[in-house]
């Protein structure tokens, strides 16, 4: 056991976190060299729309919510009252399709309703500037 400094575990976990981070080894194998990023090589993402962001957040809590059988904060899901509105409506749906034709069928409805109340939401104007929209 070392007194002072770093052990020998750690230290070794660093130089394998830098040379992750610079790009692993180079290709002669004689030497680590780190590897240049080209802006080309990168891909780049496409951002999802938003009215399919808001159904995933939507449908994720709906199914969520009618498992408890309670709500939550809508802030604590990390919803907007606008999305939150969403969610009362789709639940409520739910719940009742569930008494009636089963958990299949509730789960179909989150997935509808979900998607036709993100999409209305966001054709409307979507979020506002407050934090309650």
């Amino acid at each position: 056991m070392r007194t002072g400094g770093v052990p020998m575990l750690g230290a070794g976990v660093g130089f394998m976190a830098v040379l992750l981070t610079l790009g692993g080894c180079g290709g002669s194998g004689s030497a680590a060299t780190p590897q240049k990023a080209t802006a080309a090589a990168a891909p780049t993402a496409t951002p999802a729309p938003p009215e399919d962001l808001c159904t995933r957040l939507v449908a994720h809590w709906s199914r969520e919510v009618l498992d408890q059988n309670t709500y939550g904060d809508y802030q604590s899901m990390g919803l907007s009252n606008g999305q939150y509105d969403i969610l009362i409506k789709v639940v409520d749906a739910a719940r009742a399709e569930k008494k009636r034709q089963g958990a299949t069928a509730a789960d179909r409805l989150i997935d509808r309703q979900a998607r036709s109340g993100c999409v209305r939401w966001y054709r409307d104007g979507g979020p506002g500037e407050g934090p309650w929209s």
